[in-house]
């Protein structure tokens, strides 16, 4: 059995009061603050996250980083390259008077964004314009870039943050669903299969997911609610739920402190994807969350679905597994 008194501080445990419609962009930054000091040696936290960020020299060199490593990854693998779009244009840029809100940062802010634009050719919904990051005024948007810069690396060797690498292993587990689900039918039709069939030994997943914990978290916040009858969340397997009365399939992970589900082609916190789903969650006034936050209104959209140390080779931090009804919606899989 899970420790009691763990479980209470990840559910509750709270830097600040959040309304459950912040806190899945609070985690994200928390995530690509983390990323970020990793690779660079930086000092970025969620509270100084545009500002540390708005002078575009950072950028500029992690967009350079990415073409080395592309470039690295092409020499290696031409065959799988040829098959991907491999950035290669340097960005220029500059760091002397780069003073936030200067000429200098606006251009090297510019010159990341084409880059974004041009060379890994990012969606025009996940990009942002250089007034965003400069004005602070579209941090959602700024955010949600970064991850897709984060996820187009990953796939050449960089060190992702932690939300890329849990979609990496969902994406893993659909595949495995998919070919262990062909072999079975096969075997059923030819009357092959046994009353204990055997699959191919499968490659041991290291997890730093506490799925043992993360039910019993997905069981608090579900008792929120106190309704008579609550929103049915099903458990079909570890970190694998099915929901409402559909047979519509989430994966859910923990995040340091945030229960987070696989939304499409991202990510939303529990909370905030119950606030949108469940009937009584989204049909009652503003509440508090069980974070201490005021929850807001309902809301029409889903969220969403970002020389390096760790870029040749290094640990990484594989967290969860996945499911292809939410991932089939999602436009970064493959």
């Amino acid at each position: 059995m899970a420790d009691q008194s763990s479980i209470q501080s990840a559910a509750s445990k709270s830097i600040r009061p959040f309304r459950s419609s912040e806190e899945y962009l609070y985690a994200m930054k928390e995530d690509l603050a983390e990323w970020f000091n990793t690779l660079y040696d930086l000092d970025i936290h969620v509270d100084n996250f545009m500002e540390t960020l708005e002078t575009g020299y950072d950028l500029c060199q992690h967009a350079n980083n990415v073409n080395r490593i592309a470039l690295e990854f092409q020499q290696q693998h031409p065959e799988a390259a040829a098959r991907m779009r491999v950035p290669r244009n340097e960005v220029v840029f500059q760091a002397r008077n780069a003073l936030p809100g200067s000429f200098i940062a606006r251009d090297n802010i510019s010159n990341f964004i084409r880059w974004c634009r041009q060379d890994l050719g990012i969606q025009d919904v996940l990009m942002f314009e250089t007034n965003d990051l400069v004005l602070k005024k579209n941090e959602k948007n700024f955010v949600l870039c970064l991850l897709e810069v984060a996820r187009r690396g990953s796939k050449f060797g960089m060190l992702a943050p932690m939300l890329i690498q849990m979609e990496e292993e969902i994406e893993e587990e659909m595949r495995d669903q998919i070919t262990y689900g062909v072999l079975d039918m096969r075997r059923e039709r030819h009357h092959l299969h046994s009353e204990s069939p055997v699959h191919p030994s499968r490659t041991q997943r290291i997890s730093l997911c506490d799925l043992k914990n993360l039910d019993e978290l997905v069981r608090e916040i579900l008792g929120c609610c106190t309704c008579p009858s609550q929103f049915p969340m099903v458990k079909v397997s570890e970190g694998k739920y099915q929901v409402g009365d559909s047979n519509a399939l989430i994966f859910v992970r923990v995040l340091r402190s945030h229960v987070m589900v696989r939304v499409g082609g991202g990510w939303d916190t529990l909370e905030h994807y119950l606030d949108k789903h469940d009937p009584c969650r989204s049909s009652s006034p503003p509440s508090w969350s069980p974070r201490g936050g005021p929850a807001s209104p309902p809301r029409p959209a889903a969220a969403p679905g970002p020389e390096p140390r760790s870029a040749l080779g290094g640990a990484r931090r594989d967290l969860g597994h996945g499911d292809p009804a939410v991932l089939a919606e999602s436009p970064h899989g493959g």
